[in-house]
Formats: C-alpha cells, sequence, structure tokens
C-alpha cells in the first residue's frame, strides 16, 4: 500500500527532514505537555496530529494520528495501530499510514516505550509494551472517529513482535500484519544453541544510541553476549514471555486474521520460526517470504516508493476489517518469491513447500580442527543479504581452496537440471570432540564449475557438557530459503567452526570429528521444488 509517485517520496522526506531539525532525540524523561511540531511536518501533511497517549504505568507515549479527509464525526472508520520498530522515530510510518486515511481508516503510529521521547524503559516487548498497545487502542477509539468492531495492528520488526503479542491479550484486534519480526525470540537469536552474535550486538548498541534500555534488558544482555551458562535457563524464560508462540492459543483463541511477512535472509529474525509459527495458527492466516535481510522488503514502501509488502498488507486490512471482496482470501495463503528468479510461487500450506527431499551423503570420517575460519561464513549482518536481494551478490567462498584443516567439505554430484532448493534443509550427522563444548557452523553452497560457491543458507550449532571422544547426534535445521541451483552446478555441504556472524564455544586446541555409522549414515537432506 505505498504512496505513489514522486510528490509522495517528497513529502515523506520533508516530514524526515523536519524530525530531524526538530532534534528528535532520546529523552531521560518524556514530559506530559505535547511537543510543539515544526511547521514544515504539519504543514506537508494535513490531518495528521502529533499527540500524547498515556500509555501502561502512566508514562507518555509520543504518538500521531492520520484520520481520512472529510471526517466530521457522523460517522466512524477502521483503525490501524502501528507501533514503532527498534531504535526508530515515530514519523517511521508516515508514507504508509497517509495512504492507509487516503483509503478510509483512522491510523495512529506511536514510538515504542523506551525510545526517543516516548516515557520509560526499553522492555523487549515485555508486559508493559502489550498494555501499552491496549492503551492506545482505548485512546483512538475515545479520541478519533474509530470503530471499536474493526480494530487492526500493524507494525515492522519490533512493532510486528508487538502487535502478534497484543492479539494474543486484546480481544479488540481483528487483524494484524507482522512484517521481518519474530514469534520465536530464542529461535531467531540463540537458534542451534548459538548466541547470535551480530545481530545481538546491533540491536543492543542501536538500543543504547536511542533510548533507555530497562536494567534487566541490561543484565540479560551482558549475561547473553558474556556466553553466562550459569543465567542460560533464566534468559530462554525472559525471552518465552516475550515470544508470541507462547501465547498461541489465546492468540488462535481470539482469531485474529493475521499476515505474516520476512525475508530469506533475515539475520535478525530468521524465517524458520515464522513458518513454524505460521502453521500452528488457526485462524485466517498469511505467510509471504521474499529475498533480503532484516526488513529490507518493507523499506521501500516506508520511503513511499511502490512496495508489494504494503499494497497486500493494505489489502489484508481492506478485507479482514471492511470486507472488501478484493479476492486475498481466494489466493493460496504461502506466498514465496524466489531470491533466483524473482518470481512468485504460490502454496496451500507451509509443508507443502519443498515437499521432495533429496539427500547429499555425507559419508567418511572427516576430522576439523577448531578456532579457525576457513573462509566459509554467512556474511555481514544487514549488508550481505541485501546484496543478494538487490543485486543478486550472496556470500561467496572458493571451495576447492577452503582449508580441509578447519572445515570439512560433503559435495553431490552436478545436477542435469537445474534444482529449485524451496524451505529447509536439515543436516544430521554424528559428532565428536575432544572437548565438552563446542560450536559448528554448517554452510549450503551453490557451486559452479569454477569451485566458486554461493551461499545458498546456513546455520550454527552448539553443544555443552558432552564427554570428550564419545559420539553423539546432531541434527540441525539450515535458515529457509528458495534458491535455484543452474545445472551444472552441484551442491556443497561445508561445517567450520568459526563465523563472524555468531559467538563460538570452542575451547583452545578442540578438534571435532564427523562420522556416518552404518546404522546410523549422516546427510543433509535438501528441499526441492516439484517441477
Amino acid at each position: 500500500m505505498p504512496l505513489r509517485g514522486t510528490t509522495a517520496a517528497a513529502t515523506t522526506a520533508a516530514v524526515l527532514l523536519a524530525g530531524t531539525a526538530a532534534g528528535v532525540a532520546p529523552t531521560a524523561q518524556a514530559t506530559a505537555a505535547p511537543a510543539q511540531q515544526p511547521a514544515a511536518a504539519t504543514d506537508a501533511l494535513p490531518g495528521v496530529r502529533f499527540v500524547d497517549i498515556a500509555g501502561d504505568g502512566g508514562i507518555v507515549l509520543k504518538a500521531n494520528v492520520f484520520t481520512p479527509a472529510g471526517a466530521d464525526g457522523s460517522r466512524t472508520y477502521p483503525v490501524i495501530v502501528l507501533p514503532t520498530s527498534w531504535a526508530t522515530p515515530q514519523i517511521e510510518y508516515v508514507a504508509q499510514a497517509k495512504k492507509l486515511a487516503d483509503s478510509g481508516y483512522v491510523v495512529v503510529s506511536y514510538n515504542s516505550r523506551g525510545f526517543w521521547q516516548s516515557g520509560g524503559n526499553i522492555e523487549v516487548a515485555g508486559p508493559p509494551d502489550i498494555a501499552d498497545a491496549s492503551k492506545v487502542i482505548d485512546w483512538a477509539l475515545a479520541n478519533t472517529p474509530a470503530d471499536p468492531r474493526k480494530v487492526g495492528m500493524a507494525g515492522v520488526s519490533y512493532g510486528a513482535g508487538i502487535s502478534l503479542l497484543a492479539a494474543g491479550h486484546d480481544k479488540r484486534i481483528k487483524a494484524v500484519v507482522a512484517l521481518s519480526g519474530w514469534a520465536d525470540l530464542i529461535d531467531s537469536i540463540y537458534s542451534g544453541r548459538t548466541q547470535h552474535l551480530q545481530a545481538a550486538a546491533l540491536l543492543s548498541g542501536a538500543g543504547e544510541l536511542t533510548g533507555r534500555p530497562s536494567p534487566e534488558l541490561q543484565q540479560t544482555m551482558k549475561d547473553f553476549l558474556g556466553s553466562n551458562l550459569a543465567k542460560e535457563q533464566d534468559m530462554i524464560e525472559w525471552g518465552r514471555k516475550r515470544s508470541p508462540v507462547t501465547y498461541l492459543d489465546q492468540i488462535n483463541k481470539n482469531g485474529s486474521a493475521i499476515m505474516l511477512g520476512n525475508a530469506w535472509g533475515d539475520t535478525v529474525f530468521p524465517p524458520n520460526q515464522y513458518a513454524d509459527f505460521y502453521e500452528k495458527l488457526t485462524g485466517p492466516k498469511r505467510l509471504e517470504l521474499r529475498p533480503g535481510d532484516h526488513a529490507t522488503a518493507e523499506a521501500t514502501g516506508l520511503l513511499g516508493l511502490p512496495s508489494d509488502v504494503w499494497t497486500n498488507a493494505q489489502r489484508w486490512f481492506d478485507h479482514h476489517l471492511n470486507g472488501a471482496a478484493n479476492g486475498i482470501d481466494g489466493e493460496q495463503p504461502v506466498q514465496l518469491k524466489s531470491r533466483s528468479t524473482g518470481a512468485y510461487e504460490s502454496y496451500p500450506d507451509w509443508k507443502s513447500v519443498g515437499a521432495n527431499q533429496r539427500k547429499i551423503a555425507m559419508g567418511g570420517i572427516k576430522t576439523i580442527r577448531a578456532n579457525v575460519d576457513s573462509g566459509a561464513n554467512g556474511g555481514i549482518v544487514l549488508l550481505s543479504n541485501a546484496l543478494d536481494q538487490f543485486l543478486k551478490l550472496p556470500p561467496v567462498a572458493s571451495v576447492p581452496l577452503l582449508p580441509r584443516t578447519y572445515a570439512s567439505v560433503w559435495q553431490s554430484e552436478r545436477y542435469a537440471e537445474p534444482q529449485r532448493v524451496r524451505g529447509t534443509a536439515r543436516v544430521h550427522t554424528t559428532l565428536s570432540s575432544t572437548k565438552s563444548s563446542g560450536t559448528l557452523v554448517a554452510y549450503l553452497y551453490d557451486v559452479g564449475p569454477l569451485g566458486l560457491g554461493k551461499l545458498v543458507s546456513n546455520a550454527p550449532y552448539t553443544f555443552h557438557d558432552r564427554t570428550p571422544g564419545q559420539p553423539f547426534p546432531v541434527d540441525l535445521e539450515l535458515f529457509s530459503t528458495a534458491y535455484d541451483v543452474p545445472a551444472g552446478h552441484r551442491l556443497a555441504l561445508v561445517i567450520d567452526t568459526v563465523d563472524p556472524l555468531y559467538i563460538e564455544h570452542n575451547p583452545s586446541g578442540a578438534q571435532l570429528t564427523f562420522s556416518s555409522p552404518e546404522s546410523d549414515p549422516s546427510y543433509v537432506s535438501v528441499p526441492l521444488r516439484d517441477k
């Protein structure tokens, strides 16, 4: 639902510049008095009001409100509440809020607590954030021509997580669009029992720069980044309280129509956990996955440029809040965009994606030394998968030149026909280590005739408290993707022990040995699309 044309883009730019000129910045404590808005912002956007809303505990939430032109109190309109993304000012959704208001919606966008000029501390979608969402709905119903029977929520990233959590706690929410968010916070940044270092550090640093982290958050991040295993269970419980999947039964009971969108290469909230959550939803639902990294698919629409993500978001609200017969309910609910072709594919459900499995044997016994980056890695958070999205330049490695002392490699035969990888590849192997703890990272590469490997997917795995020298089974899901391997290429699985994306737990001098017992062969199972 983007604003079309250069006028919308210029309007958005003017508001962004006006917000910057106003000196928007985090404050120690937001005051209750309405902030004076710069004339450039209000003049460029007639129909918008900048307001203060009382959040949970009486803190001030800075917000803006868009109402349809000609609203005179004689009728009500559906209302959409937009919590801001992590570290993002309240003007984030201006372009999309204007478009929605022009289409007959009341839109209330607010700065999430703890960030910028809103009060309180950053609670990471904790109970106060969920309570804030309900307070904003209360305010909208009391102070705008909002229809209490037609309440929706939407957001990108942090706003997506808050919207999903709110749907499990507030029965008034009838429709949700959650873009680049999370359903399982632990599985997002601690998958494979491995800290996603760059993602966590990026979030932590941005929170410190633009807001006020709560003491609980500060301690949790200290324990997390410091690998304090004594606090591991406490951190997991902290994450569960902030995960929509924890409240799945209540979300299903409330029956909100939920649209989920994410990117294949999201290095903050990988797509697997969203797809798993989607399958467990029982109400009206839709899942869209596209190339890119965290929030890159939504970014063009936030700037007022054409965006199929936002177009479908408005179609979702038009149907589920306004009853529009726009056909979205008749489409296949799982919509995937290939990284290779850019074409959309439709499926009836997630389990139908990559229904055909092709195994690559991981035979033999291979031993690698730990603590050295072999040259295979998952790239740089936000940057690498954005390059893949826009320029089709994923992270690469020369597979023949990878040092076998530090990386184990298994390869398929050369394929006579293209292999359309769709969904979640899985690795099963038997591992033994000379130490009780360790980390491995698995990579799936598309290898061309000259040996250059383009990254298809990856995932980390960490173990603790294992008996040195005692083999044990390892089952690892790689991050889901949609990638076409050309004819004449092969797939290669590479495993090493160091990747800048993750915190590794390999003691000095550790060695890992991979084997394939006759009774339990090792393999990587690759999901393929039907021809």
